[in-house]
């Protein structure tokens, strides 16, 4: 069994799936912060299975304990439970230093005593780089200062997982990736933030449906060919079955040591105005959408070199720009039929 924490959210559900697809049994834990529970359903409906969701804070013990009794001990854990909005953490960094670092504590003292447990993957991020001087950013890039406190929250979780490992038996691999966007081909999962949103694609798209006003592109003044920040956008999909990889390897043995990272992208960056006008390329529509100040936190231009999690787990992102953009406003529409 596989026990994924933040397993209702955009990514986790995605992950779950595939999973599922893959053989293993699941269980969820959320506690419904940012997501919702029909997800479970929505689960379901794609894998033909049902998903046991455990509704309960990660970062109280009695959580994990719980799951324990309820479900037995996991084989290996997923951990995406975690806030993750650059600007918010800007603003509130001691809500972030609390649940993001407690939220990982919790579950590995648990995994440190549970004899099955063969590790954990994290769900890490390519902000752990900073503003990089070199790109792309490997795995044997500088870690620089974080421009975020989510940032260093993912920083702090990375060097917990590389003592506890070097300290223990327990395994762990960080997966740090870098913008996930669009959803499932079934349009029946996908990201549905609580609130306004605070990542791109979800913005898009509810802006162009007219559930947002126009988009604020935040700032056109970076060095850039355009002005705008540019990341290396990864389909939900591609990144989900990293996850599955990531497993794999903890499962099989196949880990070279005890605390590894891989970066998981596409090796290629596209900016802000790159992703929008793709988006109205391809969905034949207009986005209203205006320049606005820079965003606090935000780097200006950062993406992979995903040559080692290529060459050892056998992965690869299949999905391009297009594919991304097409099954995000697949996913906004089909949100709208059933409203």
């Amino acid at each position: 069994m596989i026990l994924v924490t933040g397993g209702t959210g955009y990514i986790g559900s995605h992950t779950a799936v595939e999973l599922l697809s893959a053989g293993y049994d699941v269980v969820l834990l959320d506690n419904l912060s940012n997501s919702n529970a029909d997800v479970v359903d929505r689960i379901a409906a794609i894998s033909g299975k049902k998903v046991p969701l455990f509704v309960g804070d990660v970062c109280l013990p009695e959580t994990i304990l719980n799951i324990e009794q309820v479900y037995g001990i996991p084989d290996a854990i997923i951990h995406f439970a975690a806030y993750k909005a650059v600007g918010e953490s800007m603003e509130h960094p001691l809500r972030y230093f609390r649940n993001n670092i407690d939220g990982l504590l919790t579950p590995l003292e648990k995994a440190l005593i549970w004899p099955s447990c063969r590790g954990i993957v994290l769900s890490s991020s390519c902000t752990v780089y900073g503003s990089p001087n070199q790109l792309p950013v490997s795995e044997e890039s500088p870690i620089l200062p974080a421009a975020s406190p989510y940032g260093y929250t993912k920083q702090v979780c990375e060097e917990m997982l590389r003592a506890a490992c070097t300290a223990s038996n327990i395994q762990a691999i960080s997966l740090r990736y870098f913008n996930p966007i669009g959803a499932h081909p079934s349009a029946l999962i996908g990201e549905l933030p609580n609130g306004v949103p605070s990542n791109l694609m979800p913005f898009i798209t509810q802006s162009a449906i007219g559930k947002r006003g126009p988009l604020q592109v935040f700032g056109n003044d970076y060095h850039t060919p355009d002005g705008t920040c540019i990341r290396d956008f990864i389909h939900v999909v591609d990144l989900a079955r990293a996850h599955v990889a990531a497993v794999e390897r903890l499962l099989d043995g196949k880990a070279t040591k005890g605390f590894e990272v891989f970066n998981v992208g596409t090796g290629k960056g596209f900016s802000v105005m790159e992703v929008i006008h793709a988006f109205e390329r391809v969905n034949g529509v207009s986005l209203p959408f205006f320049i606005g100040p820079r965003r606090p936190g935000d780097v200006e231009q950062i993406w992979a070199n995903p040559t080692r999690i290529e060459k050892e787990m056998g992965w690869r992102a299949s999905h391009n720009l297009d594919d991304m953009v097409k099954s995000a406003w697949n996913w906004e529409k089909a949100l709208k039929s059933q409203q």
